[in-house]
Formats: structure tokens, C-alpha cells, sequence
């Protein structure tokens, strides 16, 4: 079985609600450490507006900082096709369209329509596709909105087929508020996998009703080939009252275990997680790396057995 790509979100949805913010170079570091602990995927900031989202404003710092070997592996969370040509002449390649499949939300978040998002999309694929990057198509609210309810998956679909998004190589399905259960997102995973074979999916779980994990695993088993995470469950939206924290990286990790992991690159994210959460002081919400601290250290996957075992190799 082919691994599941983890792509870890923490310096876009994961910094949006921090009171905190933190300086380009420290994000650029923050983005080395993830790559070289073998994270494969990196979501590094977003254009939204700065004022609205402070935290994201030097985004494009981070950009022209990291090499183009780097930015292959970086996403940049993008709305409109001014965004696009931004983020290309900054040097960055991998874009995500970004709409919600709810009009409220869309108004909300982007302050117009979901029909306008879509309408603009095309020039917003020919400019990444003309710069020779990829792009996504980013569907906000795909199973629950704050002003409307749940979402029809129908709805869902139309937007998938709908010939205004073609160019993008894969779907982003996204529990913006995390209140979507594992049956529901099987089933939407799975008919958008079905219906669109031709597309990657993406699973962007939140964590609000504690259903990170299980829904990222639902989405995984019904199809999906890369899932978000960000560290210690940083995250939420800040124009979708009730959303809370991302399903966290370490807990993904550990669940999904893939072919890159060891006890050694898990601890390393663990403690990068424990500092930045630290510096922004924000709670850790990531139940492995509680684990990883236990004291049992027959358990290989703690920090207490690298330990010992570091002591006995000594």
C-alpha cells in the first residue's frame, strides 16, 4: 500500500487564531525542522487579507526565504486569482484554491459568493499552471457550515464536476469545524474518489468534537491520499464560530505510521511541537505527545525507550 502523505498545516491554519505571531525567519525554521524530520508536505501561510489575519501577513517572506527545492513541498492557501499571481512571482508553485461549498461561509471568509470563487477560478488555474505550479481545489464547509448547518454532499459534488475547477489536480475536503462523524466522511470521501478518479484527495479534519483522528482514518480507508495535520491541534478558523484546533500531526503520525517514521523522527516532532507551542503559548492538544513522555520505556515509541537505548549503545 502506497504511504498516505501527511501534510502538516501549523504555519497557515495552524497560527490563524494565535495571539502570537511569529517572524518570518522563525517560520522558516519551524518549515526546515518539518522537512528535515521527513515530513513530506508543508502548508506555510496563506494570502488572506493581514489585517484580518495578522498572523499569516509575512507569508511571502517566508516564501522568497526557502529554496525552490523547498517550496516544491509547500502549499500557499489562496482565494483569488490576484493571490495566485502573487504567490507565483514570489516564487511559490503549489497553490489551494480555497471556496466554501456554504454561501455563508463564503461571504464570511472571502466576502463574496460561492459562484463568484468559482467563477474566477479558471484564471486563477491558467496563472499557476502557466508558472508551472499545481493547484488545489479547496472546499471549506464540505460537510457542516456556522450560519446554515449540515452541508448536502450533492452540493459537494457539483462543485467537484463543476468544469470551472478543472486544472486543479486534486480536492481538498475540509471538517471546518470538525463536526462531521467517520460515516459521513467516508461516504463523501468516498464518492467524490469514486465520481473523480482522476483526482487526489485531501482530508482537512478538525478536532473540535475529538474526531480528528477517527475521521482522518475514515477518509483514508475510503480513499484519501494525503491528510492535514497541524502540531499540538494548533488551528481553527477565524470566520467559523465554534471551529477549534487541526486533528494534531504527532496523533496522525502515530496512527497512520508511515513508511518514513521511526520512534526517533516522532520524538523530534514531538519536541518541536512542545516548544513552538510554548513560544506561542497555546495549549498541546496532541495525545502522543503525552504518550511519548511516558516513563514506560519498554514501549518503543516513547522518548524514555530512545533513552535507554541510547544508554545501552553508550
Amino acid at each position: 500500500m502506497t504511504d498516505v502523505i501527511l501534510r502538516d498545516v501549523t504555519l497557515r491554519d495552524g497560527l490563524q487564531l494565535t495571539g502570537k505571531t511569529l517572524p518570518a525567519g522563525r517560520k522558516v525554521e519551524i518549515a526546515r525542522e518539518l522537512l528535515a524530520l521527513g515530513v513530506p508536505s508543508l502548508e506555510i501561510g496563506s494570502l488572506a487579507r493581514p489585517d484580518l489575519v495578522p498572523p499569516l501577513a509575512n507569508t511571502l517572506e517566508v516564501v522568497a526565504a526557502l529554496t525552490p527545492e523547498e517550496l516544491e513541498r509547500c502549499w500557499i492557501w489562496v482565494a483569488t486569482p490576484r493571490h495566485v499571481a502573487r504567490a507565483v512571482d514570489a516564487g511559490a508553485r503549489n497553490v489551494q484554491y480555497c471556496l466554501s461549498v456554504s454561501d455563508a461561509h463564503n461571504r464570511a471568509n472571502i466576502g463574496r459568493g460561492t459562484d463568484a470563487s468559482l467563477a474566477a477560478m479558471p484564471e486563477a488555474v491558467e496563472t499557476a499552471l502557466a508558472a508551472g505550479g499545481r493547484i488545489q481545489l479547496c472546499l471549506a464547509t464540505a460537510f457542516t457550515c456556522p450560519f446554515d448547518g449540515p452541508v448536502d454532499p450533492d452540493r459537494v459534488l457539483a462543485i467537484v464536476h463543476d468544469q470551472r475547477t478543472e486544472g486543479a489536480a486534486d480536492v481538498v475536503l475540509c471538517d471546518t469545524l470538525g463536526q462531521a462523524a467517520a460515516a459521513e466522511v467516508s461516504g463523501l470521501v468516498g464518492r467524490v474518489h469514486r465520481e473523480r478518479p482522476d483526482r487526489r484527495i485531501v482530508f482537512h479534519g478538525h478536532d473540535t468534537w475529538g474526531q480528528g483522528v477517527a475521521n482522518t482514518l475514515a477518509a483514508v480507508a475510503a480513499g484519501a491520499q494525503v491528510v492535514d495535520g497541524a502540531l499540538g491541534g494548533l488551528g481553527g478558523c477565524p470566520f467559523a464560530p465554534g471551529a477549534s484546533g487541526n486533528a494534531a500531526t504527532e496523533d496522525l503520525l502515530f496512527a497512520l505510521r508511515p513508511s518514513w517514521l521511526d520512534p526517533a523522527a516522532l520524538v523530534g516532532v514531538a519536541a518541536l511541537s512542545t516548544g513552538l507551542l510554548a513560544e506561542l503559548d497555546e495549549p498541546n492538544r496532541s495525545r502522543t505527545v503525552q504518550g511519548i513522555g511516558s516513563k514506560a520505556d519498554a514501549f518503543p515509541w516513547t522518548a524514555a525507550h530512545l533513552a535507554a537505548a541510547g544508554s545501552r549503545v553508550g
